[in-house]
């Protein structure tokens, strides 16, 4: 059984897909980008700004199911440059102080509405 999962607290999904979806005890939240849910306005100032956006994101969606980040077992990141690498990496750590999850990060060509990060993880209880 699978119940979809949206919150009012993160951007509404831009094409035919969920914010996240519960398959039994784990969640899968689709790849979220600094798009702030109050304004509609993309956070871009700098990395960590856009970033922390995400991460905020992520955590609305993981609180509407009612897991945390250190249910957070997968995480996969996208990001348009390497060379932001030590920057979102320290906003993400923030984050997952214990036990961080598993995770690989991708340098990738483009994001959608042109992005410099987006992260997408699966949580469990």
């Amino acid at each position: 059984m699978k119940k979809i999962i949206n919150s009012n607290l993160a951007p509404e999904p831009i094409g035919p897909y969920s914010q996240a979806v519960l398959a039994g005890n784990t969640l899968y939240i689709s790849g979220q980008i600094a798009i702030d849910r109050s304004t509609g306005e993309m956070i871009d100032s700098d990395i960590e700004s856009e970033t922390a956006q995400v991460m905020k994101n992520l955590d609305a969606i993981l609180s509407e199911a009612g897991y945390e980040f250190k249910n957070v077992v997968k995480c996969s990141i996208f990001v348009k440059s390497m060379d932001d690498f030590t920057k979102i990496n320290a906003v993400y750590g923030q984050s997952f102080t214990e036990n961080p999850p598993a995770r690989e990060t991708v340098e990738v060509s483009r994001l959608p509405k042109d992005v410099n990060v987006e992260i997408s993880c699966i949580a469990i209880k």
